[in-house]
């Protein structure tokens, strides 16, 4: 009897949720999301390595760990009892082993996981983190690319300072064109080197030399002798930035070749199983704002290079070749969702799956991977607006893909989301079909009125879609109808859609986001006077543009935006790399078209109560930018305020409680001035 009581009361308190107790989504949630990053499927199919990535509450970080699953679910465990953070994990050839790095005291090493004895040991003692580990056939080697420092350039000898004189720090001196980066600050001198290393452990011997740099993926000829790499070795490669070339390094004789030789980007090779090609990614460069990445193949000695014909307008990435080599593996971006598709030599294209992503835990970006085993099985991230990453299983004669963890649901199945929709709208400009998502508030009741938040995402030349958002999240529980649009010059839609920006940026996609906000109104799930607008990076430009063109919201947030092209492409870590591409010239050979599109240009019109926010460690858009609209609006005696971010650069949201700042200041702006 008692049995039966407390399984009742048991059944009673576990069907709550269902009977609509649930909690919104909250702040402190954000701190317990979970999710899955870089699947790596065994050889045989039949385990999954991954990473699995939370936040430390703590120490208010991301952190990551490598756990191991059987492909149908169970076994699910920590691969190593270590606790320190975990990454790139790479099966060995046979299946018998996994490297990974790991953080120690001194820093990111090469370890070696055994599967048949669960034992560890670290094979490497590295002054620098190594990138992309790749095995050697055999299984006998590992190749990794590795930063190699080089001293800084020196003007002026300075006097020898007396003993316990406590003289200011030696000056900073650089000559070269890159720098800085944002996220990374200054970039200590020197060059990207590939490196091999025994797999049983020993010295890392350095294969590549010169300044130049070495770096994505690695991919191995079939018998052991030669590393192919993309890379830019040619006279006045760092004016040449968007160039480079495929070569093969000879591990034996150190010879570097280049296999490729055309103005644009070759990138990616992946040699075929029996090592007679290499597929690689690459375009023409014609200096535009967009272009799509094609798939090209060449023999192994660079000879008889083409273009696979893709019947696909969209951009190739993370090419994996299949077992008998008749063709690759490849993901791309189709309507807001991320594709895995099997392309033949022959150029056809057979999509296996949707919904690649979840890993861009703050706003709904594109993101994911996924790898292959000889079986053809399938490994991959993820997601839907409902849940962030989770991993996935397809297995060639699966109808279709299976979840197989479910890292929230303690925490998820007890909230209650906002409803995500999707919609389409015509633009008024030129009646193009523009697509957007809507994220209704929990509990939403259809006839009453809620306010409508607009969200533009950055880029420009990116994407939203129909992914698990924080932010977007965060935003529906406070109340408000949330509306993400993929204006012109988004990808996902074909290059001749995503380079409508070149030379006109911002432009039309203004007019496509009010088209949203117009097609929200007509259906009667927006208000004229409730409406509300931010955006960060290339949504923070738009948000100053669209406050600038009309005074319809009753508040606006602009984060992290570029308010003068001018001063910003002279200033930003990536100054080099606007002229032409977003603009004709450079600032000083065409000021007034850099002028005419700066958001700083129409300030003079802004009447909307406007919050500016920036991360004050931010190089792309630096706080200078920001501060000019803060000023400006000042001075205009319009309603202003300046949130600055201690310590973020211009991924403010990359620490949980910056994500949680962001999202409590805009809505805390919004409340002040909302009806």
């Amino acid at each position: 009897m008692f049995k039966t009581i407390g399984s009742l009361l048991f059944l009673f308190l576990t069907a709550l949720p269902a009977m609509g107790q649930q909690p919104r989504f909250s702040y402190e949630d954000v701190f317990e999301l979970q999710y899955v990053s870089d699947p790596q499927i065994a050889p045989d199919g039949n385990r999954v390595v991954y990473r699995r990535m939370g936040f430390d509450i703590l120490k208010d970080k991301a952190v990551g760990n490598l756990w191991i699953i059987n492909a149908d679910g169970t076994s699910h465990q920590k691969l190593t009892a270590r606790e320190g953070n975990e990454s790139n994990p790479r099966w060995s050839p046979s299946g018998d082993r996994v490297a990974f790095v790991s953080d120690t005291e001194e820093g990111s090493e090469i370890y070696i996981y055994w599967v048949s004895t669960g034992k560890i040991a670290r094979i490497s003692q590295l002054p620098h983190a190594p990138k992309s580990l790749s095995w050697s056939p055999r299984g006998d080697q590992l190749a990794f690319s590795m930063h190699v420092d080089q001293k800084p350039p020196v003007l002026a000898k300075m006097p020898e300072k007396p003993k316990g004189a406590q003289w200011a720090d030696a000056p900073r001196i650089t000559d070269r064109l890159y720098h800085e980066a944002d996220g990374r600050g200054y970039l200590a001198p020197g060059f990207d080197h590939l490196f091999v290393i025994p797999a049983e452990g020993g010295t890392a011997r350095q294969v590549t030399s010169g300044d130049f740099h070495h770096n994505g993926t690695l991919s191995w000829s079939a018998d052991g002798g030669t590393l192919y790499v993309s890379a830019n070795r040619k006279d006045g490669w760092e004016y040449d930035f968007r160039n480079s070339e495929v070569y093969a390094v000879n591990l034996g004789s150190g010879a570097i070749d280049a296999l490729t030789d055309r103005q644009g980007p070759d990138e990616s090779p992946v040699v075929s199983p029996d090592g007679k090609y290499i597929a690689y990614l690459g375009f023409d460069d014609r200096v535009q704002t967009y272009q799509v990445q094609k798939l090209y193949l060449m023999k192994a000695d660079g000879s008889g290079q083409r273009e696979v014909s893709v019947a696909l307008d969209r951009s190739l990435s993370d090419l994996q070749w299949d077992a008998q080599g008749k063709g690759l593996y490849a993901s791309y971006d189709d309507k807001g969702n991320t594709k895995i598709a099997h392309i033949g030599l022959d150029g056809k294209v057979r999509k296996l799956a949707d919904d690649l992503g979840g890993t861009s835990i703050g706003r709904p970006y594109s993101g994911g991977s996924f790898s292959v085993s000889r079986t053809g099985r399938i490994a991959y991230t993820q997601s839907r607006p409902d849940y962030p990453a989770e991993l996935a299983i397809l297995s060639p004669k699966d109808k279709g893909p299976g979840k197989i963890t479910s890292l929230n649901r303690a925490l998820l199945d007890y909230r209650k989301l906002g409803q995500v929709e999707e919609i389409w709208y015509t633009s008024s400009y030129d009646q193009r079909d523009i697509q957007g998502w809507l994220v209704y508030p929990p509990d939403y009741q259809p006839g009453q009125t809620y306010p409508l938040l607009v969200e533009n995402h950055g880029g420009p030349i990116a994407n939203y879609g129909d992914r698990f958002s924080a932010e977007m999240q965060l935003y529906a529980a406070a109340g408000y109808i949330v509306f993400y649009p993929n204006p012109r010059g988004s990808t996902s839609y074909g290059e001749e859609f995503g380079n409508l920006l070149y030379h006109n940026y911002p432009g039309q996609d203004y007019n496509d986001v009010m088209d949203g906000v117009d097609y929200c109104i007509a259906r009667g799930i927006a208000s004229e006077d409730q409406l509300f607008v931010t955006g960060g990076s290339a949504g923070g430009i738009m948000t100053a543009w669209i406050i600038g063109k009309n005074n319809r919201f009753e508040a606006a947030v602009v984060a992290k935006p570029v308010m003068n092209w001018i001063s910003k492409t002279l200033v930003a870590d990536n100054y080099f790399n606007y002229a032409n591409s977003r603009f004709p010239g450079q600032p000083w050979e065409n000021f007034e078209a850099y002028w005419d599109f700066s958001p700083l240009s129409l300030v003079g019109n802004v009447a909307t109560p406007t919050m500016v926010m920036v991360g004050m460690d931010d190089l792309r858009t630096p706080p200078s930018e920001a501060k000019q609209l803060y000023h400006a609006l000042k001075l205009r005696k319009v309603p202003t305020l300046l949130v600055e971010i201690p310590g973020a650069g211009h991924g403010i949201a990359n620490r949980p409680s910056n994500l949680i700042a962001k999202i409590a200041h805009t809505l805390a702006w919004f409340e002040k001035y909302g009806k």
